[in-house]
């Protein structure tokens, strides 16, 4: 499920004792500029396997769950019981969307991360508590575009970089609190532009997410 690969890197290298993974796909030469936990001789393997590989000979104390899966509206909630952050890195609305439910009907914390060209994002939502956004309420419902590939658009690998170690850090954040909270805030980069601004984002009172 993740786009970025590197957040996995920290968070066993912090010492998050059980990692789990979701993730359809297989390792491709195209991954390898951005996805760097990888090498040429992964190509063809499930990324999720090579992930496992990857956290075992970092260290040992970390167990990485790896799940071939890609999760779906029918399976999300089930597959996501038990986690106590979810970071979310997926490629497309429909995951994105039925993560998110299924992180507000559960009560778990969401580090949702994106990337465009140049462009990335990130916040963290926990949209059951009073005042707090979803991630619905920031896009609605899935806005119906054609899902573009990370191959298709062209993606600088060292902005997944920065993306997926913010999210690293959001998630150990939710996992032992420090600073400030940043829920309800959307952290916006412009790699063209070199600039980082944050803006508000509300609950949206017609939202139509599960209330949890």
């Amino acid at each position: 499920m993740t786009t970025y690969l590197l957040d996995i890197a920290y968070l066993a290298a912090a010492g998050v004792g059980q990692i789990c993974v979701f993730d359809d796909d297989t390792v491709s030469l195209s991954n390898l500029q951005r996805q760097i936990i990888y090498t040429s001789a992964d190509i063809g393997h499930t990324k999720v396997a090579m992930a496992a590989k990857f956290v075992a000979q970092l260290t040992p104390d970390v167990r990485l769950d790896a799940n071939a899966l890609r999760l779906t509206e029918e399976n999300a909630t089930q597959a996501l019981a038990g986690c106590d952050a979810i970071i979310d890195g997926c490629d497309n609305f429909a995951t994105r969307l039925a993560v998110s439910d299924a992180c507000q009907t559960l009560h778990i914390p969401l580090v949702s991360a994106a990337v465009g060209s140049f462009e990335g994002q990130l916040a963290v939502y926990r949209g059951w508590e009073p005042g707090r956004p979803c991630y619905r309420c920031l896009v609605g419902n899935d806005p119906d575009r054609p899902d573009v590939s990370c191959a298709d658009q062209g993606i600088l690998g060292a902005l997944t970089g920065v993306v997926g170690s913010l999210a690293a850090l959001e998630a150990l954040r939710g996992l032992v609190p420090f600073g400030v909270d940043p829920v309800g805030k959307l952290l916006l980069i412009d790699a063209l532009s070199f600039r980082f601004r944050t803006l508000s984002v509300p609950k949206d009172g017609g939202c139509s997410c599960r209330a949890g």
